[in-house]
């Protein structure tokens, strides 16, 4: 049987930072398990690729939700990267923290350790900013952090429009000022290219030779003795192996994944697993539970002047973006679509924003076009609305114990009144922003939902008709001290020595942001956190 000091499992966003920061000490061996395959595409490499590469089955573990019963029945479609970097080589590559109370919450619930002042230093650490380095934000970190580059994508008539909605403004929203219409932050290298955590810590981690990463090695299951995990039961090949861990075992497979394989090695839900016929190592009933996600429906208006990014998309202007970026990682295909970020609180009596707005200078679904041909579609504006502090909890269970077989992922949205309150208002925002000077001049009619679409059981119907996902769940794993917790305030999983969960399922909460950055800072602190009981 092969022998390493720790295994980690999953080459997520987490996990590339877990694997990477544990190899640099010469004296540990690590091995990565990735069940995906290498990140080295096109289509992942160049920015604007994410259009291609988050509907690409082949880099995905192509997972439906359950039949939604606050959605009508309704199917909800949830992509997650299964490839080296995970689903930050599959994303939209925004850079986002969420608000400082974010993190101060999960203090409060018992995450000791983990407040906003906790936490921050390791955003920091992990930095390459485009600011340079002060109070909030790292210079010469692994991660590099751009400004998306926005002088076509009419940034400024909507910055201008929510301030005058009377908004406050902010000139960065990971820093002093957590609120307000936002220049868009994208983690893209220098040179261009997505910097994804497979790329921007595993990629220069590779020549040593205490790290070992194996791909299309899918995870069955932890091995115990006397109470203790020892190592990972996975499959490559077609054929099944054994490893071992002379220290730890560490998860890193997302919300999602870290459960199941918890489930699959008998910790969870006594009854659950009693009713598979998985024999019961720990009984934790918070495993696969407290899924939390954010809700996102998308409004769309006709543009009243043929300005949008449409006009980026005829066939030789997309040829020409194409090969400026490859040739000097510059260009319109060199960053991302989004022309603002809006974080805004519809009540003023709140204490942090509730509601996000993804600006877009054009709707989802085109593509090139080139006259006779393929005629120029229609020019719109997209607005995605994204419920940032949901209060509504979803569920996963395994569905058998064959570890090919993909959970049944249940998330409950819309399930809390307040969540359905709270989208009604940011929709009843968007219309007002949109409808506000200077963003008034180019908007035109409101096609999505329409504006016929006016009082609130209307609204509320519509939502519950189209609301979709920010692709930032959280939660199954959670981390705290209450017999819910599945993990301790130091990622370790309660009950079974020498194993952790270190990735975005450990969040108590979801943070009023893109979770990316946030799944980041927690595989920088959890490799700390490593280090520290091995010290």
């Amino acid at each position: 049987m092969d022998e390493f000091d720790y295994i980690v499992v999953g080459a997520g966003s987490a996990g590339c930072v877990v694997a990477a920061r544990l190899s640099e000490d010469p004296d540990v061996s690590v091995l990565l398990l990735e069940a995906g395959g290498s990140d080295r595409k096109l289509t992942i490499s160049m920015p604007l690729g994410f259009l291609k590469t988050v509907f690409d089955p082949s880099l995905s573990w192509g997972d439906m939700g359950e039949p939604e019963p606050n959605l009508g029945g309704r199917q909800l479609w949830l992509p997650r990267g299964k490839v080296m970097g995970g689903s930050g080589s599959i994303n939209g590559m925004f850079y986002m923290r969420g608000h400082p109370n974010d993190y101060d919450t999960w203090a409060q619930m018992g995450a000791r350790g983990w407040s906003y002042d906790d936490v921050l230093p390791y955003f920091r650490k992990m930095e390459d900013s485009w600011r340079g380095e002060n109070e909030f934000h790292g210079k010469g970190g692994p991660l590099r952090v751009e400004p998306i580059q926005t002088g076509h994508l009419l940034h400024q008539p909507m910055r201008d429009a929510v301030l005058a909605a009377g908004y406050p403004g902010t000139d960065d929203i990971s820093g002093a000022d957590a609120e307000g219409p936002a220049l868009g932050e994208v983690t893209v290298d220098k040179r261009g290219r997505r910097a994804s955590t497979a790329a921007a810590y595993i990629r220069p981690a590779l020549s040593r030779p205490n790290l070992e990463v194996r791909q299309q090695a899918l995870a069955h299951r932890i091995l115990f003795e006397d109470g203790r995990a020892v190592g990972v039961e996975y499959e490559r090949g077609g054929e099944v192996r054994q490893v071992r861990a002379r220290h730890e075992v560490i998860l890193c497979g997302g919300v999602y994944n870290s459960p199941q394989l918890l489930l699959m090695s008998g910790i969870g839900p006594a009854e659950d697993l009693a009713e598979l016929g998985i024999d019961v190592r720990a009984d934790l009933p918070g495993v696969g539970r407290n899924i939390s996600e954010h809700p996102c429906c998308w409004m769309e208006w006709q543009a009243t002047k043929p300005v949008t990014f449409v006009r980026e998309l005829r066939v030789d202007r997309v040829a020409r973006h194409v090969l400026q970026w490859l040739l000097f990682g510059s260009g319109k295909f060199a960053t991302q679509l989004n022309s603002c970020n809006v974080v805004l609180r519809t009540d003023p009596e709140l204490a942090q924003p509730d509601i996000q707005l993804m600006a877009n200078p054009v709707a989802f679904g085109v593509t090139p076009w080139l006259p006779p041909f393929v005629p120029e579609p229609e020019h719109k504006f997209a607005c995605g609305v994204v419920l940032l502090n949901q209060r509504s909890r979803g569920w996963m269970k395994l569905r058998s114990a064959e570890p090919h077989e993909r959970p049944a992922i249940t998330l409950n949205i819309m399930d809390d009144p307040w969540d359905v309150q709270t989208m009604i208002r940011g929709v009843r925002e968007a219309r007002r922003i949109y409808r506000t000077s200077p963003q008034a001049e180019l908007t035109g009619t409101e096609l999505m939902p329409g504006e016929q679409v006016d009082s609130d059981e209307e609204l509320e119907a519509w939502i519950r008709d189209v609301a979709v996902i920010g692709q930032h769940a959280v939660g199954s794993c959670r981390m705290g001290t209450d017999p819910q917790a599945v993990v301790d305030p130091e990622l370790r999983v309660r009950g079974i020595d020498g194993l952790r969960v270190i990735d975005a399922s450990v969040m108590p909460t979801v943070p009023g942001a893109n979770t990316n950055a946030s799944a980041i800072m927690i595989g920088e602190k959890g490799a700390d956190l490593v280090k520290a009981d091995c010290s």
